[in-house]
């Protein structure tokens, strides 16, 4: 005669039980060392820039959700969003410490390197220079 299914037999050794008893107890350090980590830092220009190049470079190659889905690039995003850098920069001229305004600048060249690359255009090696 065989086991049925209400004939099943649970064997639950210690080894388990400490083993989830382990893993239970690294997940309370990690939320009490998340939890730890403080106030969050003052806001910075920088922070700007980077959150809006993040989301042009994003549009620019689309991207992969977690489940797996694509999202194809969207170019008119992308011409927006870097746009939007440029007024950054323009309305921000005369205030910026060098450092920022090397930064935006370099970051608003990639980023339009990047969308000409994207959009067929031609590539950076055949753009005539000044």
């Amino acid at each position: 005669m065989g086991e049925g299914p209400s004939e099943t037999k649970i064997h639950v050794d210690s080894d388990w039980k400490d083993e989830a008893r382990r893993e239970k107890e690294k997940l309370v350090e990690q939320e009490a060392a998340a939890a730890d980590a403080g106030p969050l830092p003052d806001p910075t220009f920088m922070e700007i820039v980077n959150m809006v190049a993040m989301q042009a470079a994003v549009s620019i190659s689309g991207y992969q959700h977690p489940s797996g889905q694509n999202t194809p690039p969207d170019l008119a995003m992308a011409k927006h969003l870097i746009d939007l850098l440029e007024v950054l920069h323009k309305k921000t001229k005369g205030n910026l410490t060098e450092e920022e305004d090397k930064v935006l600048g370099g970051v608003l060249y990639e980023m339009r390197m990047r969308y000409v690359q994207a959009s067929g255009g031609p590539s950076p090696a055949e753009v005539p220079t000044a």
